[in-house]
């Protein structure tokens, strides 16, 4: 479990944030307080893996309260959740290393999807072993989302058009529709419908060669 204290004002929005964080699988609210001095005392007593800091405290800014945790040697983690739209504040939250910064009013889901992050986060820290980049960038929290491939009109396979992707990109300089069709040996209408999708998403480009009778010839070229 995830140990969480709430730092809140207001005794019923902390109570709220009670019942929400109790909402979410793996999280539990060890104590509230509202204000700093009380957050202080209450971190060295309970001992929290995170706190939900409000910044609007009576007592003091509740950004001042993190180098007072870290100046005693507490290692909790800060999630800040503030009305405080300044920029200085969201700067300063981000320089003092909250693991995040919710806006109030917010909703449950708000905040589960927030807590569930820092959970998935906390336990790649945990890892015993990191064997690369990807490694640290999980702990970072820098998941790099897959490349989306483009989906494909009806008719056309994910093979052939790799190949024909692969004949535009090796290309030295641009190709026609029966040059690509030569190359990857399928059928110059075939190629022709490949490559106009490839324009169509913006991963090739189109020029004109004008010759001395009839219609231009379409060229393509891959789009970097």
């Amino acid at each position: 479990m995830i140990d969480v204290l709430v730092v809140e004002d207001d005794f019923m929005v902390a109570r709220i944030h009670r019942g929400f964080v109790d909402g979410v699988e793996g999280f539990r609210v060890v104590g509230t307080v509202n204000c700093g001095e009380q957050a202080l005392a209450a971190v060295a007593e309970l001992q929290p893996d995170l706190v939900l800091l409000d910044l609007y405290l009576p007592d003091m800014f509740g950004l001042d309260v993190i180098p007072r945790l870290r100046t005693a040697g507490h290692d909790c983690d800060v999630l800040v959740i503030s009305a405080a739209r300044e920029a200085e504040a969201v700067r300063g939250a981000v320089r003092q290393g909250v693991v995040d910064y919710l806006l109030k009013p917010f909703d449950a889901d708000d905040l589960k999807e927030r807590l569930e992050r820092y959970s998935a986060r906390r336990g790649n820290l945990h890892a015993a072993v990191v064997t690369g980049q990807a490694d640290v960038d999980r702990a970072l929290g820098r998941v790099t989302a897959p490349a989306r491939t483009p989906t494909l009109p009806k008719g056309m396979s994910v093979e052939t058009a790799e190949l024909v992707e692969r004949a535009l990109r090796t290309a030295d300089g641009t190709l026609s529709a029966a040059e690509c069709a030569t190359r990857v040996g399928i059928s110059r209408v075939s190629a022709r419908r490949y490559l106009e999708h490839l324009a169509v998403t913006d991963r090739a480009e189109v020029s004109l060669r004008y010759g001395h009778a009839g219609r231009p010839e379409r060229r393509y070229q891959w789009q970097a």
